[in-house]
């Protein structure tokens, strides 16, 4: 499934909501997607049943940090829960990594580079919606959009 078959196939109840303009926000839907099969697959091995449920959970909650960030009223409180779903990102990306051994190096490479391109986004956002900057240290977040979105590898 590449991302503008998934696009075609969300519903407009998801896609005719203003949140559906926030890439990140597209993003975050369609990593969550890509990772069912990934949590099935980690699931079946005992070694990684729970690693499977933390990587859900943690993908989960970036589309939903979001989506609940959106929908506050202030800056400083968007902000706050698009740091939640930073975290999340991150968290997941670190999961990917560990699942790698049962998922294969290019499922968890792909969703990892998908991942870090979730978490350079909402580091341009953050720190627009809290009204100052981050401090981190520079990191090189450049990932092709096109390795990403047209043909991700599945289980």
């Amino acid at each position: 499934m590449n991302y503008n078959d998934w696009l075609a196939s969300i519903a407009p109840e998801f896609t005719d909501d203003p949140l559906w303009r926030m890439e990140v926000y597209r993003f975050a839907v369609f990593a969550g997607d890509l990772a069912w099969p990934d949590v099935s697959r980690l699931a079946q091995d005992k070694r990684t049943v729970s690693l499977s449920s933390q990587l859900y959970r943690a993908v989960g909650s970036v589309s939903a940090n979001i989506a609940e960030g959106y929908s506050r009223r202030s800056g400083k409180d968007q902000a706050r829960f698009y740091e939640y779903a930073l975290g999340s990102a991150r968290e997941a990306r670190g999961w990917y990594h560990q699942g790698r051994h049962v998922l294969s190096e290019t499922i968890a490479m792909h969703r990892i580079r998908l991942l870090t391109r979730i978490i350079r986004l909402l580091l341009t956002i953050i720190p627009a919606e809290r009204g100052y900057k981050l401090k981190e240290e520079q990191a090189s977040y450049d990932v092709s959009l096109i390795d990403l979105l047209d043909s991700p590898p599945m289980p």
